[in-house]
């Protein structure tokens, strides 16, 4: 029997462990024809033009490596057919595929989510299962359609949230968990027998593209939530508040994970105890905070940060300039 023809389409880390997968059975059952992922990029201060580590992966194992800027470029397609791939493989590629590209493969082109489809349709699906307190997520297989994450599912594998798991935590087991999803994906789809089941309309929701700017703490919220987002949001795009220091300056603070939530009480942002840890109110509850960084220092205890800046109990943090 002939090897499956496969084309990975990929650029996140999320995406090394599949990718790896297949290289590692390629002896057996696939052939791995092309890798598909994003351009080089400057990174750094310095702007050093760096490829992504899956374009590396590929390239150690003499794979062929297409980059375009745009999928839809009319060369690019010409090339990836002329690959002639039975199953196209996407995971966290970066651009949203056009219908002739969807064509081309023989027997499918198929999408590994980090979801638990329908919930969580788009980018930002790993931080949102933790910041909404659920208690389990996971990959999806699904058919790959022109609409967002909306194709026809062909498998869920489920795992459990960790109580004090991060956001980078969930997507490094996620990434771990997604090469035995693909190999079972892989093999119904030759043997013919993969499902196709639907999305329940009603129980679709889409989360975008995280920035920055969201990791600014909202402490209006419960010290339940805020929790959950500090843990949610670390690594990126990190949880941070404002605070007045000792010569008046507004600064900036990134508050780290391991918060532990309590019963006191007060004004949303209020500092309520600074003897050896940092306590602030919530709308609801309150955080103790155990890790910070000031901008332009390094991370450090709370205790630590406490006894260099004249941070007071009433204090308030996150609060607007007067």
């Amino acid at each position: 029997m002939a090897k499956l023809r496969i084309v990975f389409m990929g650029t996140g880390d999320i995406a090394l462990p599949s990718l790896r997968s297949l290289l590692n059975d390629m002896e057996q059952a696939y052939e791995l024809v092309a890798l598909v992922t994003q351009p080089d990029k400057p990174v750094g201060r310095r702007q050093v033009m760096t490829a992504p580590a899956i374009k590396e992966l590929a390239l150690s194992h003499d794979v062929a490596v297409m980059q375009p800027e745009s999928a839809r470029e009319k060369s690019f397609l010409e090339a990836l057919k002329a690959t002639q791939p039975d199953v196209i493989v996407v995971m966290a590629y970066g651009q949203i595929l056009s219908q002739k590209l969807l064509d081309i493969p023989s027997l499918a082109c198929i999408n590994l989510h980090a979801s638990l489809l329908p919930k969580y349709r788009g980018a930002a699906c790993i931080q949102a299962a933790i910041d909404a307190g659920d208690s389990h997520s996971g990959i999806t297989v699904m058919h790959v359609v022109k609409a967002l994450d909306a194709g026809d599912m062909i498998l869920k594998m489920k795992t459990p949230i960790g109580a004090c798991e991060t956001g980078g935590e969930l997507h490094d087991r996620l990434a771990d968990i997604a090469p035995e999803a693909l190999r079972k994906v892989l093999g119904q789809l030759v043997e013919g027998d993969a499902e196709r089941v639907p999305q329940d309309p009603e129980q679709v929701s889409y989360i975008s593209k995280l920035m920055r700017e969201h990791g600014e703490l909202d402490w209006s919220l419960s010290a339940k939530a805020l929790e959950r987002r500090i843990r949610a949001y670390h690594p990126w795009p990190g949880t941070s508040t404002t605070f007045v220091d000792s010569k008046g300056r507004k600064r900036r603070l990134k508050i780290f994970p391991q918060v532990n939530v309590n019963d006191q009480s007060g004004k949303p942002g209020q500092v309520l105890t600074i003897d050896g840890v940092l306590v602030v109110a919530c709308g609801e509850g309150a955080l103790t905070v155990k890790s910070v960084q000031a901008d332009g220092s390094r991370r450090m205890s709370a205790s630590d940060f406490l006894l260099g800046n004249a941070l007071s109990v009433d204090d308030m943090l996150g609060a607007d300039d007067e």
